[in-house]
């Protein structure tokens, strides 16, 4: 699309929200249930599209992109009346006699553009909470995954009038285009680069943003921990989508006395999960294309690698692959990793590790394995990240009951479920005062009893 053609739809979008047309619930219901409806007639060529961009499986598909954003809508249409409720708050005395409320409105004309390796849910789930809140929605895919964004463009086109919901693909062009618009909230996710791009074009129209980034995410696994069960856990996280979630266990940072030992239970369980020849099985999944490939290779040492670390380019497929000996001052460990390859790196100290991570960007989730809650504890409260598990690793992003979202470097603002409502939403502070009576001491002019009266009720 020319920016022209892009300027034609914001243009669009902004006269039909400003008709008032979305703002009724009833609108906003309809609308989320033809878009669960349509979802269900195309969940087939879903998991077939998710299959040629990424390789995943139909199970997989549904587990963690179809499912989750079904379970998003089901929620938000179950929840949305009290979402959308004006919200009564305490009034000061000195404001008698009055009533004071928030009132939560849509932002406007709102701008979402996702990435490639959940390119359906992390499309579709922020679609959801824009639409709950009652605003009009540009969506902008990755170009990385093309079946798939064909598919969500015959779901949108079929469920929304471009002036409510429109579908813009392209490249860089495109995206240069849009975020030249002026946009009443842009919502992104995708990597750190592009976030700071994204923020600095927003600051042109002082446009509000919600970053949702990435970053190199710990895996803290103490010396008390079940290691056969952190191992399990460990590796499904890890290799879900071949490595290429935000959320994936960046790197192991274990207690050292350990190391040996949950280095071989996580190869045993890397067998167990995927098989003796990871490559060849069908419902292991592939590199997004040749350059995230190539770069995800780069960062492979082979002098390092204790398990995996097979390659197929024609097909670009990378084995589940762990790496030992590795230091912070290793390529891996220089930029998110974002693939099938884990570092595992040992500490002597806990307070001295906690100190290490502290010191780096803060990352977008942490994993803690440990028995003693003193230990998680600890971790939790000094740590700074934007969400995490206690002995599991990715499954706290997967409820609309808490917010996901980053911290710092790896993103801020968060959604899904309220969160998500509130994320598209503004908050008006309303106070209304009744005219039957009309207090005298904040008017002119000021008396010593007056002022008495302000220094009661202001204390």
């Amino acid at each position: 699309m020319t920016e022209q053609e892009i300027n034609a739809i914001v243009s669009q979008q902004r006269t039909f929200f400003n008709s008032g047309t979305t703002l009724p619930l009833s609108y906003r219901r309809n609308a989320l249930k033809k878009l669960a409806t349509t979802v269900k007639k195309y969940e087939t060529e879903i998991a077939a599209a998710l299959k040629e961009d990424l390789g995943k499986s139909s199970f997989e598909s549904y587990m963690c992109e179809t499912g989750l954003v079904l379970s998003e809508i089901s929620y938000m249409l179950k929840h949305l009346s009290k979402f959308a409720r004006k919200q009564r708050v305490k009034t000061p005395l000195s404001q008698f006699h009055s009533c004071s409320f928030k009132q939560p409105s849509p932002r406007g004309v709102t701008l979402i553009m996702s990435p490639s390796n959940y390119p359906f849910m992390l499309t579709i789930d922020p679609l959801v909470d824009a639409l709950a809140a009652g605003n009009t929605v540009i969506v902008k895919p990755s170009a990385y995954s093309p079946v798939v964004e064909t598919v969500i463009s015959k779901i949108i086109t079929e469920c929304f009038a471009p002036e409510y919901v429109a579908f813009v693909t392209g490249g860089r062009a495109e995206n240069t285009c849009l975020l030249r618009a002026k946009f009443d909230h842009i919502f992104f996710t995708g990597s750190q680069t592009v976030g700071k791009e994204v923020m600095r074009n927003a600051a042109e129209h002082l446009t509000p943003v919600t970053l949702e980034l990435g970053g190199k995410s710990p895996c803290i696994v103490a010396a008390d921990a079940d290691i056969e069960l952190a191992a399990r856990r460990i590796v499904f996280g890890k290799f879900l989508n071949c490595g290429q979630t935000c959320v994936a266990p960046d790197y192991i940072y274990c207690d050292k006395s350990i190391k040996d030992k949950l280095i071989e239970a996580v190869s045993r369980q890397i067998k167990a999960q995927f098989g003796e020849e990871p490559l060849d099985n069908p419902d292991y999944g592939k590199i997004i294309n040749r350059k995230h490939f190539d770069r995800i290779c780069g960062l492979i040492d082979a002098a390092k690698v204790v398990h995996g670390g097979k390659t197929d380019s024609s097909r670009l497929k990378i084995e589940p692959t762990v790496m030992d000996g590795v230091t912070f001052d290793d390529a891996v460990m220089g930029e998110e990793i974002f693939g099938p390859v884990l570092p595992v790196l040992t500490y002597t100290d806990l307070n001295s590790a906690i100190v290490e991570i502290q010191s780096r960007p803060h990352p977008l989730a942490l994993y803690i394995f440990t028995r003693r809650k003193t230990t998680s504890d600890t971790i939790l409260t000094r740590c700074g990240f934007g969400g995490g598990c206690i002995n599991d690793t990715i499954i706290h992003l997967a409820t609309s009951e808490m917010g996901f979202g980053g911290f710092g470097e790896s993103g801020m603002g968060s959604y899904h479920g309220k969160d998500g409502f509130m994320t598209f939403s503004h908050l008006k502070s309303i106070v209304d005062k009744k005219t039957w009576i009309d207090l005298p001491m904040r008017y002119q002019p000021y008396t010593l009893q007056n002022a008495k009266l302000v220094r009661f009720f202001l204390k």
